[in-house]
Order: structure tokens, then C-alpha cells, then sequence
């Protein structure tokens, strides 16, 4: 395939790259910094990457590049959970995403021939938070700010016409360099980890290579098409996550973050890891996908013994 992606530098797309070079696919990396990308995926060891720049909230000459590629895949945005919410934030989190996938799709709509199908992110903020409830794809949305953010997010990608659409809703995603895991390994490693406010909250995560497998996936198989969570299929609650994680590697998880602390940090924001939901891959899994990675103890396993 000749594939075109956006946010092809975060934490999933390297990954999501390489395994699409190895198959034997031309990658269009759409990028904001042109030499920063460049050292991400230099030439000698990527050498069916494309590199072009693009401003993912205006119209450009950009949009034309999408032409005559095979598939898209949207995974640009704003990191939510790494400055305090304050309302200039809350703007650039939400037209990163709801700006940033109209233009994409409104590069599809003018391309000729337009490609094939559109792998759009979104997240499981969709459907709010609960420590009691159960959510699958065809669970309602939720009524605070990332419900919101998501909600409009997939507005913008069902405006796309032609191609086949699947939109990822992506829980938190488990990998040693990056996301959430990355900000909770230090404190561990000096015996000082522990659960996150209550320990209650709903921790539905994914191992980042069952991520990435989703995602060739949902732009391979035609059956892929509509809203499809992108979580393991055994979520569990904070507390254990943090003694699983601790397990793992060889320390304890007995101390605590007051829920004040991220309170401070974030703000607003503090939500995103002190409260959790539930979340199931029904129409995932009805699909007939395949998890290298359904249950914790063997994904941190492997997270943890890889280089």
C-alpha cells in the first residue's frame, strides 16, 4: 500500500511506521518539523518513507500530496495529559483534533483518485468516566470536556465520502518509552510507586503493539469500518495495574499519589488518571482481532524484558 500518515512522530507512530516499511508499504509522513522528522526516520534505515511538511489546521498545498495514496491514518493531536488545562490548552486540544481531521478530510474529498480508506484516532474519553459502569462501542458519549473533544473529532471524520472509514477509539497505551508508563516507571524504580488517587478508577489500556497490529489491520480488512475500541479485552482498576506493574519489576506498590498532586499539575486535567472507565472491544473482538497482548502481567512482561 502507499500510506499517508499524520502524528507519525508520537509515542505509536515510529512503530506504526516501521511495521508498515517492513511489509513492504511507501509511507507519506505529514509532519509539522520537517528535520525533526528526519532524524526520527532518517533515509538509510527508512527508505520508503516521504516527509512533507503540512499545518494540520489550515489548507495548503499539502492537501494535494494525499492523492493516489492507498490510505490515511489521522493520529495527530495535542497531548492531553502533559501541561495544566487552562482554557488557551483546552483550545489547543480541541481544534488540534477537530481542525486537524477536517483538513485531512477535506484533502481526501478534493483528491483524485482519493484514497481508499481513512484510519482516524479518537480515544475512549469518548464515553466519560465510571467506576461502575461498563462501556462498549455502542454506549452513549459522556458529558465533560474529552467527551466533548472526541465527539467532535469523529464529527469531522464521518464528513469524509468515498472512502471506508474506521475510527480507533485508543485507551491508554502501554510501552516503556512513552504515554503513561513512562511517567510512572521513575517513581518505582525508587521504591516510591503506587496507585494514583483511589486506586478505584478503571485503567482500560492496550499493549502498543496490539495497537499498532489494529491499526494495519483497520487499513487492510474492508470489514473494518465504523467505531472500534482499541483497549485490551481485560481492563482493570488502578490499584492493579500499579501491584502488576510493581510485580514486574521487582518493587513494591505502597505509596499513594494523593489526588491533589495531579490536581495541581493539570488542573481540570487531573481527570485523565484520577478517574477511569471501563471499556470493552466488542465489535474489536466480533472482528475476529487477535490480541498478542489480552491480559496485563504478560504485556508489562514483555514491555519490561525488551530493549
Amino acid at each position: 500500500m502507499r500510506v499517508a500518515i499524520t502524528g507519525a512522530t508520537g509515542f505509536v507512530g515510529p512503530r506504526l511506521v516501521a511495521q508498515l516499511q517492513a511489509r513492504g508499504d511507501e509511507i507519506l509522513v505529514l509532519t509539522r518539523n520537517v528535520e525533526r522528522t528526519r532524524r526520527v526516520f532518517p533515509a538509510a534505515t527508512f527508505p520508503k518513507v516521504n516527509i512533507a511538511a503540512y499545518k494540520p489546521t489550515e489548507s495548503g498545498d499539502w492537501q494535494g500530496l494525499i492523492a493516489g495514496y492507498d490510505g490515511v491514518v489521522n493520529l495527530a493531536g495535542a497531548a492531553i495529559a502533559q501541561e495544566r488545562w487552562t482554557e488557551a490548552r483546552k483550545r489547543e486540544i480541541m481544534d488540534s483534533r477537530k481542525l486537524g481531521t477536517a483538513k485531512i478530510v477535506e484533502a481526501i474529498l478534493a483528491a483524485n483518485p482519493k484514497p481508499k480508506v481513512l484510519v482516524n484516532s479518537s480515544a475512549i474519553g469518548y464515553y466519560g468516566t465510571s467506576e461502575t459502569a461498563a462501556f462498549d462501542e455502542a454506549s452513549p458519549p459522556g458529558g465533560d470536556f474529552l467527551a466533548a473533544v472526541c465527539r467532535e473529532w469523529e464529527a469531522q471524520a464521518q464528513k469524509v465520502t468515498g472512502p471506508r472509514l474506521a475510527i480507533v477509539r485508543t485507551g491508554i497505551v502501554l510501552g516503556k518509552e512513552g504515554g503513561a508508563l513512562a511517567k510512572m516507571i521513575p517513581a518505582f524504580q525508587l521504591f516510591a510507586g503506587g496507585p494514583i488517587g483511589s486506586g478505584r478508577q478503571w485503567f482500560s489500556w492496550i499493549h502498543r503493539d496490539d495497537l499498532v497490529a489494529l491499526i494495519i489491520r483497520a487499513l487492510d480488512d474492508a470489514q473494518f469500518q465504523g467505531i472500534f475500541n482499541a483497549v485490551a479485552p481485560n481492563p482493570v482498576r488502578m490499584g492493579e495495574f500499579c501491584k502488576t506493574l510493581g510485580a514486574v519489576m521487582n518493587r513494591p506498590s505502597w505509596m499513594p499519589v494523593p489526588e491533589f498532586v495531579p490536581q495541581l499539575l493539570l488542573g481540570e486535567g487531573a481527570k485523565v488518571v484520577t478517574e477511569g472507565q471501563q471499556v470493552f472491544p466488542k465489535r474489536t473482538l466480533a472482528l475476529g482481532f487477535e490480541y498478542q497482548y489480552p491480559t496485563l502481567k504478560p504485556a508489562l512482561t514483555q514491555i519490561f524484558s525488551s530493549r
